[in-house]
């Protein structure tokens, strides 16, 4: 298409190879995999397998840890939800400042209809979580503690392994909404650290409507599914999982994996720093949110353009290049981001912000465009007047 994309943290195009592996699953390999009475159930069953082993195998979990979910979103709420009901005892749970809003939500649910304390773990101007203050708060009242491996508005790469050492102590199960990281880092051990792990196809080069959540194993029976019928998927996940979706979420991981997928980060890392370059060298003061360096997604540039608006900024820019302000809610109505308010940013400086994305398929010559269009928009608003003095 004519647009210059600049939102893969929204949704990553599906690579071709991703399509050309689900075809055969649209067409005569259709098969329902949980019909084991018969050769064709046999083989999507085989097939289903085959691409949980490819999932656990991204993150270095088990098969049968594995449970496929329609996106991340759910995967969340059966983290949090399922764990919830079934406690006994620990009534606390720590999340994050910077949360996605389906855990923030998933949540708040539990705090206003079930009787949960849900507490806030402060994080500093990078996005990275305050571990000292997250210490403080942890004992044996404890639940579970939410932290995003890798942030969705401004990049930020937590430091898992050691959140993981502090939960440890208190035997406090760790819950990552890890939707975002399979593009941003090596998670061939996030296993190792978090006992949960949120996963989305449409963030990793896969199709959208397929997610999955790894469960520890020992955790299984401590889950309360949200959705019930013939007890597939160990019970915890009814329904007929999509086995095209599965067998696309399945080959986007495998691709993730190759030396390709490392090669690939390093090409995008640089291509963003060229982005923010260009545009802090336009002419109008721009900011650059969260991070910098190796603790932030390799494709996300959040910016920050001082005395604009950015719905103006993005406005402007259609239908040429498509990014996003990351601060809608789920109404669609624009509100200061609470990631970059978090952050310690005023709500005048979070409504100035705009997030850039790119991946895969962003090519050196569609950067430069892009730069370029924005210095135009900019010069645009300025001479209408829109920008704030």
């Amino acid at each position: 298409m004519d647009t210059i994309y600049a939102d893969y943290q929204a949704s990553t195009p599906v690579d071709p190879r991703v399509v050309e592996a689900m075809l055969p699953y649209w067409r005569g390999a259709f098969g329902n995999p949980h019909s084991s009475e018969h050769i064709v159930g046999w083989r999507a069953a085989e097939a289903v397998r085959g691409a949980a082993s490819s999932l656990a195998a991204l993150i270095g979990a088990d098969a049968d840890e594995v449970i496929f979910t329609s996106g991340a979103t759910e995967a969340n709420n059966l983290a949090l939800l399922g764990l919830a009901r079934r406690a006994a005892g620990r009534r606390r749970i720590l999340l994050s400042a910077i949360e996605h809003k389906g855990v923030l939500a998933a949540a708040r649910s539990l705090t206003e209809r079930e009787g949960f304390a849900v507490e806030t773990i402060p994080v500093d101007s990078e996005g990275c979580v305050d571990l000292a203050g997250l210490a403080e708060r942890l004992d044996e009242t404890v639940l579970v503690v939410s932290v995003m491996a890798v942030n969705n508005e401004v990049g930020t790469i937590q430091d898992i392994p050691r959140i993981a050492t502090l939960l440890a102590r208190h035997g406090i199960v760790l819950h990552c909404d890890a939707a975002q990281a399979p593009c941003a880092v090596d998670v061939g051990e996030l296993a190792a650290s978090a006992d949960l792990i949120s996963l989305s196809s449409h963030k990793m080069y896969g199709p959208q409507g397929i997610g999955a959540l790894c469960i520890r194993r020992e955790l299984h029976e401590q889950i309360e599914p949200l959705i019930y019928g013939g007890g597939q998927q160990d019970g915890l996940r009814s329904g007929t999982v999509p086995l095209a979706l599965c067998v696309g979420m399945a080959a986007a991981a495998e691709l993730l994996r190759t030396p390709e997928g490392a090669e690939e980060r390093r090409r995008v890392a640089r291509q963003r720093d060229r982005f923010v370059g260009l545009l802090c060298a336009g002419g109008f003061p721009v900011a650059l949110n969260g991070p910098a360096g190796e603790r932030r997604h390799p494709g996300n540039a959040n910016l920050r353009f001082e005395g604009f608006q950015a719905q103006d900024v993005l406005g402007a820019l259609q239908p040429r290049l498509a990014a996003s302000s990351g601060a809608a809610c789920s109404s669609g109505m624009p509100e200061p981001s609470h990631v970059l308010r978090a952050l310690g940013l005023s709500a005048a400086e979070a409504e100035a912000s705009v997030r850039f994305s790119f991946g895969r398929f962003t090519t050196d010559e569609e950067l430069e465009r892009a730069g370029g269009l924005v210095g135009k928009a900019l010069d645009a608003l300025a001479t209408e007047g829109r920008r704030r003095r």
